[in-house]
């Protein structure tokens, strides 16, 4: 799970932006200004940082966590459309998205930088797959191609990854990912494994990668 620090001081921007991405499977730091910035630092991936703030304005605490952490992405948030604003912000982020920003945009440059910066000791091997447990990139090492999930297949996959080694309950699975009370019967869960195996195994009819615990439920292990 990739950790971000999100620094915007707006409080109606901050709340959905920091809303959407934990949605997403993220964990945010959010906070209204770079007070006490150093003691966050180190356990973040990336720092999504607005332009205007009070006190140091981004440009100014991008430029500081650079000098500090010079392999940490930065991804600036800004009004600010003149072609300055952009170079000075490139001078030292590596991205810079203009507002109004459309959530997905947003995600899908998080989810870029993080590929960029991502850290090969952290890659998981589990039979053919290779997973970036961060950025949930999934690599079929058996042809070099990404495999890309859709929806709550995407979410379903990377719940078993957060309890790697664990059986988990059809009810575990279905609140954690659902966010909803399992209905004893309901097919939906079942559904999702099927189509998330047809992605997943070379052999979905005899699957090694998310195994079946009869009477019980669900695991992945490596």
């Amino acid at each position: 799970m990739a950790r971000i620090l999100y620094i915007e001081d707006e409080m109606e921007i901050g709340s959905w932006v920091a809303e959407d991405l934990t949605s997403r499977g993220y964990e945010v730091t959010w906070r209204q200004s770079g007070e006490n910035l150093e003691h966050y630092l180190k356990d973040i991936d990336i720092a999504v940082l607005d332009v205007m703030l009070p006190g140091l304005d981004g440009f100014s605490l991008g430029k500081r966590i650079k000098r500090e952490v010079d392999n940490l992405p930065i991804l600036m948030l800004s009004a600010r459309t003149a072609v300055e604003d952009k170079i000075e912000g490139l001078s030292f982020a590596d991205d810079y998205l203009t507002k109004p920003f459309h959530p997905e945009e947003l995600a899908a440059r998080i989810e870029v930088l993080l590929r960029r910066f991502q850290k090969n000791e952290d890659i998981l091997e589990i039979g053919h797959l290779k997973i970036d447990p961060k950025t949930m990139l999934i690599i079929n090492q058996n042809t070099d191609e990404e495999i890309l999930l859709t929806g709550k297949q995407f979410y379903l996959f990377q719940y078993f990854i957060r309890h790697l080694n664990q059986i988990l309950t059809k009810e575990q699975l279905y609140e954690g990912v659902w966010g909803e009370k399992y209905m004893d019967g309901d097919k939906t869960l079942m559904v999702h494994i099927r189509y998330l195996r047809e992605k997943l195994e070379e052999n979905p009819a005899k699957p090694v990668i998310i195994e079946t615990i009869r009477g019980i439920g669900y695991r992945v292990k490596i």
